[in-house]
């Protein structure tokens, strides 16, 4: 009888005990839990757009950040505003346990009205669990043999060496886009100018820029991160949700603009944060090393540096004719930037928009135009000092040609700029492939 009463006193206890565990798991903010026959599969680094499980949500790269002093990871992710799920973490750690957590929910304040945001996920990981890989998923937790977990990027942070002193980040290829003549001469004009890599994130573009790219990819300059952001939403063709719907604002602008400020977050001293037909021109240094030394010295606590948008109509020429000969140039589609030097002039009642410079690691989420969360202090830099040179359609068209200003600062750079531009025509464009013999 006594043994009877012991067993059915351990049965009852450990029933108990597997109640509470499981209550806990459900409530409590973390657990660890073993799971040895599940294997943690990786998502590679080159997809980018991952669906949450259970939910209508997406996420797209996980990284390290203990920026404030908690040991957390940051997922940047694409949030269905109109759903209130509950997200959770779920990391993969090393002694082949998963430890769960409940996400908190940032979702960025500049939505422009559209259903879906870019939104972090904040999750606070284990010191003992020493995870390298996560996984978000909806209420109810899970992890099977279809899991597919993020790799946790920049877990090795160095802040006093970077391989590259200057990034830009190009947020979208959209559109078959086939500006091709502007693009190689702004990139040969970014080399010049002292930067090292241009991150841009491709949804789609024309077969010819696509050669391009390739060019400068195997060049080294270009990184090319795949953003196939049509396959899972319809996102919109423009920045206004009442003119021009869709369920995300501008093919996700915002979200690649925040994932690139991260992925470069150790790898560059700067981060230039701008449209594919914008440069960023210093006008009284050689190059941008020279600006951002002279900037920094003057604004040593700044870390957001914001430069003033100028348009340069693409529809009025030089009236010289000094580019507009050029003889490889003409079976090339798009805009000849150095033809265009007529700028036009500030409005004071009208807000002048600006790109950034910025030190990533003061960045905690940013806008099109602005940052919405650093750590620092923001300074604007004069135009006479900095300006981004745009060419584009006008935005003054009612402006005579002798109502604009004329300035030719890109004319600079226009010798070195051409003879690299033509090569890369003759290279990318005019080569014919190599046919087989018979």
């Amino acid at each position: 009888m006594g043994k009877i009463k012991t067993l059915s006193l351990l049965f009852i206890v450990a029933t108990a005990l597997g109640s509470i565990l499981l209550i806990q798991q459900k409530t409590n903010k973390t657990s660890s839990q073993p799971e040895p026959a599940v294997m943690c599969h990786v998502i590679s680094l080159k997809e980018t757009i991952t669906p949450v499980l259970g939910t209508k949500h997406f996420v797209v790269a996980a990284y390290a950040d203990n920026r404030d002093g908690r040991r957390r990871t940051r997922i940047i992710g694409i949030i269905n505003r109109n759903s209130a799920d509950k997200l959770q973490c779920v990391f993969c750690c090393r002694n082949r346990t998963f430890f769960y957590t409940t996400a908190e929910v940032q979702q960025h304040s500049d939505h422009f009205g559209f259903p879906y945001v870019t939104t972090d996920l904040l999750c606070e990981t284990a010191p003992e669990c020493k995870s390298s890989h996560v996984m978000v998923h909806g209420p109810s937790p899970s992890v099977d043999n279809a899991a597919r977990f993020l790799s946790i990027q920049n877990t090795h942070q160095q802040e006093e060496q970077f391989p590259y002193e200057f990034t830009v980040c190009i947020s979208n290829l959209f559109g078959t886009y086939n500006n091709v003549l502007q693009f190689i001469q702004t990139l040969e004009v970014y080399k010049i100018l002292g930067i090292q890599k241009v991150m841009i994130y491709r949804t789609n573009c024309s077969q010819t820029l696509d050669k391009v790219l390739s060019y400068y990819k195997e060049e080294g300059l270009v990184e090319i991160i795949p953003w196939p952001i049509t396959t899972v939403l319809n996102p919109s063709h423009g920045w206004n949700y009442a003119e021009h719907k869709g369920e995300l604002h501008y093919y996700g602008q915002l979200t690649t603009l925040n994932d690139c400020i991260y992925r470069n977050m150790y790898t560059s001293k700067y981060v230039l944060l701008n449209d594919i037909d914008e440069i960023i021109a210093p006008y009284k240094h050689r190059d941008l090393h020279q600006l951002m030394e002279h900037l920094s010295s003057q604004n040593p606590k700044a870390g957001v540096f914001l430069i003033e948008n100028h348009i340069y109509p693409k529809n009025v020429f030089d009236e010289s004719g000094r580019f507009s000969h050029q003889a490889e140039w003409k079976n090339v589609p798009g805009i000849n930037i150095f033809e265009h030097v007529h700028r036009e002039p500030d409005r004071k009642e009208v807000y002048n928009p600006t790109k950034m410079i910025v030190n990533p690691r003061t960045v905690e989420q940013t806008s099109v135009h602005s940052v919405l969360k650093h750590y620092g202090e923001i300074y604007r830099v004069p135009p006479d000092v900095s300006k981004i040179v745009h060419v584009r359609v006008p935005l003054q068209g009612q402006l005579s040609k002798e109502a604009l200003i004329r300035d030719t600062k890109l004319w600079e750079y226009a010798d070195q700029v051409v003879k690299n531009t033509n090569e890369v025509i003759k290279q990318v464009i005019e080569s014919k492939p190599e046919t087989a013999g018979p």
